[in-house]
């Protein structure tokens, strides 16, 4: 391990170097690159995996024994870690091991049981996991010395970490709980604009009659209706989210729902939280992963989709996935803003994959939202 200067930045990177063999292709790692990434030691998980951790192309990350409660975001910079910033603004500890409760409005980094010891040519990118944006949990994975969240430089070996802040429900968790997931990459793989409608043209990405490419492909919002709703908007002062704890939780408690009305048309309040939908079916093809622009201020003063990651198969008739939607988990920001049924809400990146995954999403567990329209998070009946 070496410490290389960039300018003022200091980046810890990991000098080992993959065995001698065939060239790694480049592109999003599968579950195969992945457990094998994990047996020659690029990924130190504390504890074995669990059965269904390993996605098609990406790993879900565990909360470890610890949290910290602290009093204010924070990005490390080149010269500090993580446990630098947390002895400097940590309040307390918490011990998860036997479950802790999580409050709105507070920040909160936990120890991840996942480590890291990458390759010189592989990086990564984190999100939060479908489930934990759907119950407004905003989380970010942090690395030493990061100057961006949910990022991890190429040949970076430290320790992983998540920034939590429950938004509209508090929350429990406990050791091993899964809020986010990390993909790993080699080389530059996301398609441009010509790429993308070539994609398309062979496998339709969206059902638009007429998609943009522009940046990604386009996907507006349905607020014509789902069996009588366009959505769902999140109460207030509600009781607890167990977040290891799918289908325990009465939609009633905790959502209200919104009426199709006619109107095509919904005005979001400040600091309020909707689950709405796409209105174009989704497809990502098997060789391919795709990831939710999380907020375009081109189109909006809000932030639509949290947890950006889909997999390869999401969407795909021979996986099951045919007529897919894309659920938005939106968010307005300073001011009410007023969406329109049709109205553009964000972007899909689609980048390549090494390789094309053995299981696809929908066919393997873990596969909650196949063929998804309208859908609250696992957690609610």
């Amino acid at each position: 391990m070496r410490v290389v200067e960039r300018g003022k930045r200091a980046v810890t990177k990991n000098t080992t170097r993959e065995p001698a063999g065939e060239t790694p292709r480049e592109g999003i790692l599968s579950a195969r690159g992945i457990a094998a990434l994990t047996e020659s030691g690029g990924i130190r998980p504390a504890n074995p995996y669990a059965p269904d951790q390993i996605q098609p192309a990406s790993l879900d990350l565990r909360l470890g024994a610890r949290a910290f409660r602290v009093r204010t975001s924070f990005l490390p910079g080149s010269r500090r870690s993580v446990s630098d910033c947390v002895r400097d603004f940590s309040f307390h500890a918490i011990d998860l091991r036997e479950g802790a409760v999580l409050e709105t409005g507070c920040v909160y980094i936990a120890e991840l049981q996942e480590t890291l010891a990458l390759p010189p040519d592989l990086s990564a990118g984190a999100n939060p996991k479908s489930s934990t944006g759907r119950i407004d949990v905003f989380t970010r994975v942090i690395t030493d010395h990061a100057t961006a969240f949910d990022q991890v430089e190429a040949g970076y070996a430290g320790p992983l970490y998540a920034e939590i802040s429950p938004r509209t429900f508090p929350v429990l968790v406990r050791t091993g709980s899964r809020l986010s997931q990390i993909r790993f990459r080699r080389g530059e793989v996301r398609l441009r604009e010509a790429e993308l409608a070539e994609l398309h043209a062979r496998t339709p990405l969206v059902t638009a009659a007429s998609p943009s490419f522009q940046g990604g492909v386009a996907v507006s919002v349905d607020l014509a209706g789902f069996d009588g709703l366009i959505g769902y908007r999140a109460k207030r002062h509600t009781g607890l989210v167990d977040v290891d704890a799918p289908g325990r939780h009465r939609t009633a408690d905790f959502w209200e729902p919104l009426p199709a009305d006619g109107s095509g048309m919904l005005i979001l309040d400040p600091g309020q939280f909707y689950i709405l939908a796409s209105k174009e079916s989704v497809v990502v093809p098997p060789d391919h992963a795709a990831e939710m622009v999380p907020f375009d201020p081109l189109v909006g003063e809000f932030r639509v989709h949290y947890a950006g990651f889909f997999d390869p198969g999401f969407g795909y008739a021979d996986a099951g996935g045919a007529g897919a939607r894309a659920v938005l988990e939106v968010r307005s920001r300073d001011v009410p803003f007023l969406l329109e049924d049709g109205q553009i809400v964000g972007r899909l990146v689609y980048e390549r994959m090494a390789e094309t995954p053995a299981t696809l999403y929908g066919a393997g567990a873990g596969s909650n939202y196949q063929a998804q329209g309208l859908k609250l998070s696992k957690h609610f009946v």
